[in-house]
């Protein structure tokens, strides 16, 4: 393989896509999804060498779906490249059993969990992905066949949750047509891998491709961009957990904005990973509109219907049905806990759960704290039990060997569009 060391970063695709989204001096490492295919070849090399102009570090993350007889060949072929390329390599496998039905979509995501954990232990705000204007045709396609396969775009937060918090997804080849880019590559003299299920028929995508190729398909619809980014920057966020709107404020929304608005409020506040369902958003933003007072429960998350605001929080009824569960905390290893809350601790012996019936047994300088709070937020904060029974809430007092963040009202940010560059590292 000829790797073309002294072309200029200019004229690899994708570059005005990497400067305008990432930072040239953070200190973080850049991660890039790096299958063997063309499309994820061409997207190591651009961002190689936007990376070598910057002095950033790039980092090839391979997924090993163990679908393939020849995935282990695979993978091998993608740590030579990469180690011709001078780039770090991490060889990451699905492991476990794989489902009958449905493997698609299962593999995509166990791809992104994998990425998106290798991509924050790395410690990476980015993972770079080589989906094309292709990627994006065919997903149309299979959408409008009855598939539920997101639209690629070129910048979204993480699709997992909580191994994706904190990542952002760059896809910066999203303009660049994939034979385009292949015979790019081939002028380079550069081989990439063909995975056979590309053809298999059995697979959507596969059909979608054989019929994008064929000429079969035109005009595909392009789905509409719901914009919440004024509506969100307007939420008042308390950093332990409720997310409020003037009533009358999401009432005036047009309903495709404040339906949104309100599913990523409640992912959020509730710590979910299934969104509502487009039925019930409607049900509740109807209500909202009329002057009626009500609290309902959507998605693990209680709205609260006042005369002048909305309050969105997690629902405390959870703990009795099974929710907001006890979890050991390991020292010296980041834990989400429910959905909300990362805590670290160096204390071997503690554990957390949901503060409801513990809150007498707090300090009197905790419960004057606690006492400030909004009651409907108290039973659903973190209580830290240590190894004596003794209980702490760390969100109101701090405790030694243990770190706290609430991840509500990033993941809020995030969602709504309103974080649109690389993060400080």
């Amino acid at each position: 393989m000829r790797l073309a060391e002294a072309a200029p970063a200019e004229s690899h695709p994708g570059q005005d896509a990497l400067s305008r989204r990432l930072r040239p001096d953070s200190p973080a490492p850049l991660a890039v999804a790096y299958s063997g295919g063309g499309d994820s070849l061409a997207l190591l090399l651009s961002v190689r060498a936007w990376g070598r102009a910057h002095q950033r570090q790039v980092v090839a993350l391979h997924v090993d779906h163990q679908l393939q007889a020849a995935s282990d060949a695979w993978a091998r072929h993608c740590a030579d490249v990469a180690e011709r390329l001078g780039v770090p390599f991490l060889r990451l496998t699905w492991t476990g059993p794989k489902p009958n039905t449905g493997l698609p979509a299962a593999a995509r995501a166990a791809r992104h969990r994998l990425l998106a954990q290798a991509a924050r232990d790395l410690g990476a705000r980015v993972l770079l992905l080589g989906h094309t204007a292709d990627d994006v045709e065919e997903a149309r396609l299979m959408r409008a066949d009855g598939a539920s396969v997101p639209e690629p775009r070129s910048w979204t937060p993480s699709p997992v949750w909580p191994e994706g918090r904190d990542l952002f997804i760059l896809r910066p080849l999203l303009g660049e047509r994939r034979a385009a880019l292949r015979a790019w590559l081939a002028d380079q003299a550069l081989t990439w891998i063909d995975d056979p299920a590309n053809e298999n028929l059995t697979y959507a995508r596969a059909r979608a491709r054989t019929a994008l190729a064929d000429g079969q398909v035109r005009d595909l619809p392009t789905p509409r961009h719901i914009d919440t980014r004024a509506l969100a920057a307007t939420a008042r966020i308390h950093a332990l957990g409720l997310v409020a709107w003037p009533r009358g404020e999401l009432a005036a929304q047009p309903v495709a904005v404040a339906q949104r608005a309100l599913a990523i409020a409640c992912l959020c506040a509730a710590g979910a990973v299934q969104p509502p369902r487009t039925a019930a958003l409607a049900s509740l933003l109807a209500r909202i509109g009329t002057p009626e007072a009500f609290t309902a429960t959507l998605a693990g998350a209680r709205i609260e219907a006042e005369a002048q605001d909305v309050t969105i929080l997690r629902e405390a009824g959870e703990a009795a049905r099974g929710g907001l569960t006890e979890q050991a905390l390991i020292p010296d290893r980041a834990q989400v806990w429910d959905g909300r809350f990362e805590i670290t601790t160096t204390r071997p012996g503690l554990r957390v759960r949901a503060l409801a019936g513990l809150a007498s047994r707090l300090e009197p300088s905790a419960r004057q704290e606690l006492a400030a709070l909004p009651a409907r937020l108290r039973p659903v904060l973190p209580a830290v039990i240590k190894a004596d029974g003794q209980v702490a809430c760390p969100v109101l007092a701090p405790i030694k060997g243990v770190e706290i963040r609430s991840l509500i009202a990033g993941r809020l940010e995030a969602a709504a569009g309103l974080v649109e560059r690389e993060p400080a590292a």
